[in-house]
């Protein structure tokens, strides 16, 4: 009996051990490296931009280890959904139809669905381009692709996996328009200056979430919890002037709130 017991006494001891040595665990978050200034990678190949360093914010305040997961942007709602991660921070408008597969956390970032045009299209709205004729691209599993097939069924819709194919469609005249949000819009039309045309009047209003697994409510609350303090405490403002700096002036004085402004009421 005395061995035993010494045995039992080791097993256990050995096992709280280990449980030490573990640590808290990683928070695992998802993101398409592909959306500069918000999800990108460094010179050296590592994640950084806005979504990065909002990542790293979190983990250090729930005192867990991040793990960033680099994927497709259509599969990170699947990723989520079977476990593979724990959050979605990739620039993800909360919708309706997500929202019936995954929970969101409150709002981040307010922006609008708008339309880089290919010069002299005559495209100034999004109702010329429901016509015969009119070829639209969207990115694959984007807002933008919802709104194209629930409301352009006249024209030809191509859909693309990457944002710089779309944005080359409209460059080289193969398409009238890309649906996208306001800032890659402004951004794009900022680079092909000859060739393309931002329409910045919106026509869907969008809010950006962290997406996070249903049921998960313990974190959730958490995330939630995070995001007040961090705005409170100036941490949006930072990262807008970080990353975003040269274009906050050009979105006052074209009257359109920045992304990490409050919404304006009634637009």
């Amino acid at each position: 009996m005395k061995y035993l017991s010494c045995f039992v006494f080791v097993i256990i001891f050995l096992s709280g051990c280990g449980r030490e040595a573990t640590g808290p665990q990683a928070l695992v978050v998802g993101m398409e490296l592909a959306y500069p200034p918000f999800e990108m990678t460094d010179e050296k190949g590592e994640p950084s931009g806005v979504s990065v360093e909002m990542a790293n914010a979190l983990a250090e305040n729930l005192e867990r280890p991040l793990e960033i997961r680099n994927m497709s942007f259509d599969g990170l709602i699947p990723a989520l959904k079977t476990g593979s991660i724990d959050l979605i921070i990739s620039s993800m408008t909360a919708t309706e139809e997500r929202a019936q597969s995954i929970d969101f956390s409150d709002p981040y970032l307010h922006t609008e669905l708008s339309l880089l045009t290919s010069k002299g299209s005559g495209v100034e709205t999004v109702a010329d381009l429901n016509q015969e004729g009119r070829v639209v691209v969207v990115k694959l599993g984007t807002t933008g692709d919802v709104y194209a097939k629930a409301h352009l069924d006249k024209a030809t819709l191509r859909v693309l996996d990457k944002e710089n194919a779309c944005v080359m469609e409209v460059v080289q005249g193969k398409a009238d328009a890309f649906l996208f949000d306001q800032l890659s819009v402004y951004q794009n039309a900022q680079r092909h200056p000859d060739t393309t045309e931002a329409k910045l009047s919106s026509f869907q209003r969008e809010s950006w979430a962290i997406g996070i697994r249903q049921g998960d409510d313990e974190l959730k609350a958490q995330v939630n919890e995070f995001l007040e303090v961090f705005r409170s405490e100036g941490g949006f403002e930072e990262l807008g002037e970080k990353y975003l700096g040269e274009f906050q002036k050009g979105f006052r004085e074209l009257g359109i709130p920045f992304v990490f402004d409050p919404p304006v009421p009634g637009k």
